[in-house]
């Protein structure tokens, strides 16, 4: 069964989509590492996360200055989350294929949070936000 509201079209916006693809194949590749790389890659899966939590979030508030702030969240953990996928890469900690893989789907996901933020700073410019729930 299908539960849809006002507070919950953020689930209709394929950047929230996406950040929730780019959790679980996150979560699949780095679940296995071994014990002495628990936390840190811990904190990559916690980035990946933060992404479309904080998406959420910001929808849920309404207020278009809140919004805007939690999508920079939302994008600020996003460069987080690719620094941490970088390091791995680079300590060779993950393949050149698991990189590319997480890379391809993490470069689409941030680019559409980047116009997203783009369009929101235009509505709250034009002055065309509607902050009522209707």
């Amino acid at each position: 069964m299908e539960r849809r509201n006002i507070n919950r079209g953020f689930t209709q916006l394929r950047v929230w989509q996406d950040a929730i693809n780019l959790y679980v194949l996150t979560c699949k590749h780095l679940s296995s590492f071994p014990f002495e790389l628990i936390k840190t890659s811990g904190n990559a899966i916690d980035a990946a996360h933060s992404i479309g939590r904080n998406i959420a979030e910001g929808y849920c508030r309404k207020s278009i200055r809140e919004y805007l702030n939690f999508l920079n969240i939302a994008l600020a953990s996003s460069g987080e989350f690719h620094s941490s996928m970088y390091s791995f890469k680079a300590a060779n900690q993950v393949t050149e294929n698991t990189f590319e893989e997480i890379d391809e789907l993490h470069y689409k996901t941030e680019n559409e949070l980047i116009a997203l933020i783009k369009s929101i700073n235009n509505k709250m410019k034009n002055g065309t936000w509607n902050e009522t729930l209707q």
